[in-house]
This record gives structure tokens, C-alpha cells and sequence, in this order.
């Protein structure tokens, strides 16, 4: 009987995957198949301001500070003050703001910024993105503890909780209460249905009638970045990330000139892909342009024939020499910083 039973279990599991595969086939033939339940809880990691979908974990402040000088420091600063190519994360907040809930900086028009703590509502929204999006060349990499434990300091840099504090899904709504512009979300501006909180019943504006008349009769869009602002801020094209579809305009010449092309590279040691790929090198450096830090170019030829000393800033870090953006110290072997030293001070060939 027992057998019987095993049977008609391992018949129905049968049936039922059947069922799943068979599914999309009716609805489009030949297009994939449904997404198994374990495939949907691994893209399905959305945490709500509500709290729901987020893991059970803690993580502390202090552990937070060492994941933080290690994977996020060099994007966002040893304070959360970031740079000329990130906005800072910390700053323009109060103990004020604290109790009331309201960013009272935000109210300012000539307040210099806008910093991340400054607007965001939710801790979730932090927990949620650092979880889904840092480090940004290996998202999805940190551990639950790890996001518990970066959130805290963040959290702890805007003074939202103290030194010794222990971050975990059983405290996070009272940290919630602490948020300093938890007050600020409001619905008065209608882009959903439903109460604004005046008490006026919002309605998104969705029903606008198109105007067929009395139309130019060249209409032209077009967007250009004026002389006087050029190189503002450096070139725009040398600041971008190495990834995506958006690589930054060519600020550093005038409207429509050449940009000359780097110069070769001279011979030495092919590019050790591997190893910078390991070490998240790539996250900051470009073969030819300056992303965060300067081009493999640029440090050959500055430092052509410097392997020493290049593999001592490599292990020590260093600030001041390419700009106001520190690189800490990467937590690299001898022999591999030699590896990548070598390489650049002969040239950096790709």
C-alpha cells in the first residue's frame, strides 16, 4: 500500500510539471516554458517600505565599515562624501531632522545639494538597492549580512543610529521611525489615484485632448552644450562608466572637432585580463579614457618603467596624485600587484 501511495505522488509531481511545461506552449507554441518557482524567488528580491521580501539577517555598523572601506569607499568616499563623479550620500541632515521626519535643507534654494540621505524616505529603499545594485561591477554579490551591515553604516553616517548599532529585520521599522525625510513622501502631485494628503481627491492628468492645429511648422529638438560650459567639471566622456549605452559627451573640444586617438601602447606584458577582471580594477580603470581613476594609458606613460613603485601605491592606496579621489588600498597578493605593476610600468599593451 505504501508503495501505491509513492506511486501516485511521483504521478502527480509528473503531471503537474506536464502542466507547467505545457503551459506557454498553448498560449504561444514554440516560445520558452514557465519559470519555475525557484527561478522567480531569484529575480523576485524586491523588499517593500512595508518591509515584505525582506531576508532575515543583522548586520552591524562596525562590520559595515570594513565592507565599506573595502568594496565601497572608492566610488563614494570614506565618509559617504563621494566625488566629482558620484553625488555624496551623507550630508545636509540634522538630529532635527531626526525627530520631525522633514529635511528642513530640502526647503532651501540655496542649499549647495542634494545628498542621497537627504531625500530618501524608506530604509528599505537603501537595503533594496544596495542588495540589487553594489558593488556597481559586481552586483549582487554581498552577502544578506554584508547589506545589513553597509546599510547600518550608512545609516550610522547620518548620525540615524549609533556606533554600536546592530541592524536586523526585527529593528528595521524603528530605524524606519528615525529616517530623516520620512515625512517628506507626499501624493498631493496625483501621479496615482486616490487622496492627496490636503484631503483632495488627486486625479493624474491622463486625459488630455491632442491639438491638431495651429502647429509650427518645423519643429526641431535638439540639445547642445554651450562654449562657456565646456570641461565645467572635466571631460564628461572620461567620467562615465564602461558599461551601458550611455558613454558620456566629448566635453573636452569644441562642438563637432576630432577627438585624436590614444597612442600606442608600447611592448611589454600582455594585459593581465584575469587579474584586474579578480580584483575589480576595471570597476575604476579604462584602457584609454579616465573613468574614476585614470586610463592604464595614462599611468604607463607617467610611470613608465616604475614597477616598484607602482606595485607599493597598488597595496597602499593613495590620493592627490590624479585628483581629490582616493584609491584605498587593494587587498591584493605581493605577487599579484607586482603582476599588474609590471604591466603598466612597461607600457600597459592590451
Amino acid at each position: 500500500m505504501s508503495r501505491l501511495r509513492e506511486l501516485a505522488a511521483a504521478l502527480a509531481l509528473l503531471a503537474g510539471a506536464a502542466a507547467v511545461q505545457a503551459q506557454p506552449a498553448e498560449r504561444f507554441p514554440g516560445l520558452g516554458r514557465a519559470a519555475t518557482p525557484a527561478e522567480v524567488a531569484a529575480w523576485d528580491i524586491d523588499v517593500r517600505p512595508d518591509f515584505k521580501g525582506l531576508p532575515k539577517g543583522a548586520g552591524s555598523v562596525a562590520k559595515g565599515q570594513d565592507v565599506w572601506e573595502a568594496k565601497c569607499a572608492s566610488c563614494h568616499g570614506v565618509f559617504g562624501e563621494s566625488n566629482e563623479v558620484f553625488n555624496p550620500l551623507v550630508g545636509g541632515t540634522t538630529a532635527e531632522d531626526i525627530r520631525t521626519g522633514r529635511v528642513a535643507n530640502l526647503r532651501r534654494t540655496d542649499y549647495p545639494g542634494r545628498t542621497t540621505m537627504m531625500k530618501v524616505a524608506t530604509v528599505s529603499t537603501l537595503w533594496d538597492y544596495i542588495n540589487r545594485a553594489m558593488p556597481w561591477n559586481q552586483p549582487k554579490s554581498l552577502s544578506t549580512e554584508e547589506v545589513y551591515a553597509v546599510t547600518a553604516f550608512l545609516l550610522n553616517l547620518a548620525g540615524v543610529v549609533p556606533d554600536d548599532y546592530v541592524l536586523s529585520d526585527r529593528n528595521i521599522a524603528e530605524v524606519q521611525q528615525r529616517m530623516p525625510n520620512r515625512n517628506g513622501m507626499t501624493t498631493a502631485h496625483a501621479l496615482w489615484p486616490g487622496d492627496g494628503i490636503a484631503g483632495t481627491a488627486a486625479r493624474p492628468d491622463v486625459a488630455a485632448t491632442a491639438c491638431m492645429k495651429d502647429c509650427p511648422v518645423e519643429a526641431r529638438v535638439a540639445s547642445s552644450l554651450p562654449d562657456f560650459a565646456r570641461n565645467a567639471h572635466g571631460n564628461l566622456a572620461e567620467q562615465n562608466r564602461t558599461v551601458g549605452a550611455q558613454r558620456g559627451a566629448e566635453t573636452g573640444k569644441a562642438q563637432g572637432a576630432a577627438v585624436p586617438a590614444p597612442a600606442p601602447a608600447a611592448a611589454g606584458p600582455a594585459m593581465p585580463n584575469e587579474l584586474l577582471a579578480k580584483n575589480s580594477c576595471t570597476a575604476c580603470h579604462a584602457p584609454d579614457r579616465r573613468t574614476i581613476g585614470p586610463s592604464w594609458a595614462e599611468i604607463a606613460t607617467r610611470h613608465a618603467g616604475k614597477g616598484d613603485y607602482l606595485a607599493g601605491k597598488i597595496q597602499s592606496g593613495g590620493s592627490g596624485v590624479w585628483g581629490s579621489m582616493p584609491m584605498p588600498p587593494q587587498q591584493v597578493s605581493a605577487e599579484e600587484a607586482k603582476t599588474i605593476a609590471d604591466w603598466l610600468g612597461s607600457g600597459a599593451r592590451r
